[in-house]
């Protein structure tokens, strides 16, 4: 293949793409689309130096991110103001025509997706950021490049700011639901989680696969010169990108409902999930005239579609048990179609849940999608019933491990750390900052060692060695020996560290440190009884501690003896005006607050995260904030940071 004849096959490649992934028109079959591929991807290994920039092959994925960057928006990106009904849609428009005489409005599709800003700088995909707050978002740029109706190239020059959503078909959406069953994953509970999972992957190859689709809806910063937003979309669109499905610019409300109710009509009918339709005062102008809440601009809407309803079949009632051990019960239902998307199962959220719906198996109900697209069932149809509907009965074992459940009522929650459902998360809440501090330990490594076969739970963390790290894909020499130090660093660590880091229900820092103080050694064969004695530790801490030490005293004691983490010696300590208090902090200290919690907690207080009536002392920094009117309102006693130091020169 010559240059110019790799040239005229990438345009030939970049212009099928487009006609599968932005206009829904096939162009040309798979397979002759992969030939192509591989034809102009073994042009690039051969030369490698001459690859353009433009080339699809570009957007396979590669690298895997430790983590994302955070980034800014050149321009704010606002939410939009929601309306309900016609009567809503009316009032929107008499206020937004009082200081305008413009009357024409650009109306299409809302998709329901994630939102995402991209830049363009000298006609070239600079950066893509996530919608975040609407100022900061998350730099998802190698995700970004992976989705075939994003263009990494664009005549456009000057310096453009484009959002726009990512969404995800609904047939795909339906197949990654069932390649996730089938591996024992979760399911995605919508399209709109999908995407915006999909597009947050720290490895761009899992993004790739999930075929993402980008749909442009407006511009923030940038130069172009239009007086019209539908011009300038027009424009937009002739840069590559793909037209929404419907829209049209309407002159008067009346125009606007009928639109509206086309779209209601045709939402099935559309290979994207639709949650409304957008309407914007097309006229820059009078844009700028009406400006912006805090919020919205007042220049647009979303006129959201009504909820979606059918009858289902209660088929069977089973209970996923999440990365934190948490049940969550999902009906499985007999499949029932709703604009489109086939819907088998659906989240019952928890068993109180399943109570106040009077649910049973094999019950009649009514399911809902509603605006926000995620199925739900709404109510009991038990007028129908006829005698072959069960009761759904709490479950008392985990589905997962058979261990004994934690059952508080609306929490039911496995607490076994060999749980193959929790064993990664457990890992990295041990692992992480506030626990014990294994630097390089993250949740990617995480998943991979447990995937890979490397450890299969907490414990096995301490038997990690060199060189069978060494045969993983991106475990370097350095990187190795970084992780092995700092395991080897928690060794000897303080007992309050171990109990915090095992991620039992309710036992933060505040009651480790209890827990360890009074118990010592003997911390993993507590009675309920000593346990409430202790101040602090409430009847639901002490169950939780102890069944939880029940379910894993084995793992326990064998990391304690791998560990061997050092007993606090109880210290007397004597009368000083912060003994047995509780304590809060908040806003800027000078000393920070590590070295005046520690100070604190040294002489005898319980330094609390929360404020309440059994706090004593606030102690207040610059910028306290909201906390300090509440302890004003509450009677706490509220001491500065000299305040503070004072006391304790004084009386300690």
């Amino acid at each position: 293949m010559t240059d110019k004849e790799y040239q005229e096959q990438i345009q030939i490649l970049i212009t099928w793409a487009r006609a599968y992934y932005t206009q829904d028109e096939p162009m040309a079959s798979d397979e002759e689309y992969d030939i192509l591929v591989r034809k102009i991807t073994k042009y690039e290994e051969e030369n490698q130096e001459k690859i353009d920039i433009n080339s699809p092959t570009q957007r396979v994925g590669g690298e895997v991110l430790d983590g994302f960057e955070k980034a800014k928006h050149l321009s704010k990106m606002y939410s939009q103001e929601d309306v309900f009904s016609k009567e809503e849609l009316e009032a929107w428009i008499k206020r937004a025509s009082k200081s305008i005489e413009q009357k024409e409005y650009f109306c299409d599709v809302k998709f329901d997706g994630a939102s995402l800003n991209l830049i363009y700088e000298n006609g070239i995909l600079k950066q893509a950021i996530t919608r975040g707050d609407g100022s900061i978002g998350e730099d998802v740029t190698h995700n970004a490049k992976t989705i075939q109706s994003i263009p990494l190239k664009i005549k456009e020059k000057s310096l453009l700011e484009l959002r726009g959503e990512v969404v995800i078909k609904k047939q795909d959406f339906e197949q990654i639901n069932e390649n996730r069953i089938k591996n024992d994953e979760d399911a995605f509970a919508n399209p709109r989680n999908a995407a915006a999972g999909s597009l947050r992957q720290l490895d761009s190859k899992i993004s790739a696969k999930r075929k993402l689709f980008f749909s442009p809806w407006g511009v923030g910063q940038n130069s172009l010169n239009f007086e019209k937003y539908s011009q300038q979309m027009e424009y937009i669109y002739s840069l590559g990108f793909a037209k929404p499905p419907i829209y049209s610019l309407c002159k008067n409300i009346d125009e606007v409902q009928t639109l509206y109710e086309k779209m209601v009509a045709k939402r099935s009918e559309i290979s994207m999930m639709l949650d409304g339709m957008v309407i914007k005062i097309d006229d820059f102008k009078s844009q700028e005239l009406l400006g912006y809440t805090v919020k919205f601009p007042r220049f647009s809407c979303a006129y959201k579609f009504p909820a979606l309803e059918k009858v289902t079949k209660i088929l069977d009632v089973i209970c996923q048990v999440g990365r934190s051990g948490v049940l969550t019960p999902v009906a499985i239902l007999s499949p029932t179609d709703i604009e489109g998307a086939v819907i088998r199962r659906v989240s019952l959220h928890n068993f109180d849940e399943i109570a106040r719906l009077g649910l049973k198996i094999n019950d009649s109900a009514i399911l809902i999608r509603s605006g926000d697209v995620i199925p739900k069932i709404t109510k009991v149809l038990s007028k129908r019933r006829d005698g072959s509907e069960k009761d759904i009965p709490r479950p008392t074992l985990c589905p997962k491990c058979s261990s004994k459940l934690l059952d508080e009522g609306v929490l039911i929650k496995c607490q076994n750390l060999d749980c193959p459902s929790r064993v990664v998360n457990s890992i990295i809440y041990f692992s992480s900052k506030k626990c014990m501090n294994i630097d390089g330990l993250g949740k990617e490594i995480s998943k991979t060692l447990v995937k890979e076969g490397k450890i299969k739970d907490i414990l096995d963390i301490y038997s990690l060695k060199y060189d069978e790290l060494s045969t993983l894909e991106g475990f370097k020499e350095k990187k190795i020996k970084n992780l092995l130090a700092s395991i080897k660093n928690t060794k000897n660590c303080e007992l309050y560290r171990l109990i915090c880091s095992l991620g039992i229900e309710h036992i933060g820092e505040v009651a480790s440190k209890q827990i360890a103080l009074s118990f010592g050694a003997d911390f993993l064969n507590p009675n309920y009884e000593a346990l409430v004695s202790i101040e602090g530790i409430g009847e639901q801490m002490a169950k939780s501690y102890c069944d939880f030490m029940q379910v894993n005293e084995t793992l326990v004691s064998k990391l304690a003896f791998e560990i061997n983490p050092m007993v606090p010696k109880k210290l007397e300590i004597k009368e000083n005006p912060f003994k047995d208090k509780i304590v809060v902090l908040t806003g800027t200290l000078n000393k920070g607050r590590d070295e005046i919690k520690a100070k604190l907690e040294a002489n005898g207080a319980k330094v609390s995260s929360s404020l309440s009536k059994k706090t004593d002392f606030l102690i207040c920094g610059e910028n306290a904030g909201s906390k300090k009117q509440k302890a004003q309102d509450l009677g706490v006693s509220i001491l500065d940071e000299k305040a503070m130091w004072e006391l304790f020169s004084s009386d300690i």
